[in-house]
């Protein structure tokens, strides 16, 4: 049926073991890093040189948009946020799930901030916890329209040709994308969540307790309708030059707590 969303298969997984002097790691996603919101960006900057956990784990979308790698010896605000991203690699373990902004983002750059890869979606073991983590977007199936989108532009054809184009022409493109999701937003769109069913058939496939995810701007803790209650827990986005202003980490325990630390 044309337009129709993909059906949803249960993919891949990624693994992530701590090793044993992991006592605090930090989840995060959805900054949407761009120059144009300075106190977003310095917010980041502050933590990232201040957190005491042993990892930090981005859960995508950490950019507004990413055109290529090649992008960034063109752009200074880009290769600020390199320079953060090596210097918080040399002391932590740092790693990096692409969103649904900067599914972009190449093993070259990654590479050359010391960044670790994060397959979406990936079993992560802290502990005696095992957890399931997501940017989230493949989990919103109301949103029929983004996922066919999402499955086109995720395949290596169309990001082979995409990233082809010249920089000037990939930059327009990703100009004229971000004022229509931006025209959505002032708009009355409901966005959707996250699909129940296929929160708890990735969880029964991994064996996992808990989901976290982040791409809904909608943080919460929710306990999903199973026999063993497993939990699922939205990130925050970071919004900090804009009102409502919201920044959060989502920090968790070797013992198995979990506090959400406000940054705003």
């Amino acid at each position: 049926m044309p337009g129709a969303a993909p059906k949803p298969d249960t993919p891949p997984w990624g693994r992530l073991s701590a090793p044993a002097h992991w006592q605090e790691v930090d989840l995060i996603s959805d900054l949407h890093l761009q120059a144009c919101e300075p106190a977003t960006f310095e917010a980041w900057c502050q933590y990232m040189a201040a957190t005491p956990a042993q990892a930090v784990l981005v859960l995508g979308d950490l950019f507004e948009v990413w055109v290529g790698d090649d992008a960034v010896a063109h752009d200074p605000f880009l290769q600020q946020c390199a320079d953060v991203l090596q210097q918080t690699a040399r002391r932590v373990h740092l790693a990096f799930m692409p969103g649904n902004r900067d599914f972009l983002v190449g093993p070259a750059f990654l590479a050359a901030c010391g960044v670790h890869a994060l397959a979406d979606p990936t079993v992560f073991e802290l502990g005696q916890q095992r957890l399931v983590l997501s940017h989230g977007d493949a989990l919103c199936l109301g949103d029929t329209a983004y996922q066919v989108f999402r499955q086109q532009v995720r395949s290596a054809e169309w990001q082979a040709e995409f990233l082809a184009k010249p920089l000037s022409e990939r930059l327009a493109l990703a100009r004229a994308m971000r004022q229509q999701s931006e025209s959505q937003k002032r708009g009355d769109t409901v966005y959707a969540d996250a699909d129940e069913a296929l929160c708890l058939q990735w969880l029964a496939a991994s064996q996992a307790t808990r989901l976290i995810h982040g791409h809904t701007h909608q943080p919460a803790d929710h306990v999903l309708h199973a026999p063993t209650h497993p939990l699922r827990q939205v990130l925050s986005d970071w919004s900090l030059d804009h009102s409502p202003q919201r920044a959060q980490v989502l920090r968790l325990h070797l013992d198995g707590r979990t506090e959400r630390i406000d940054l705003a």
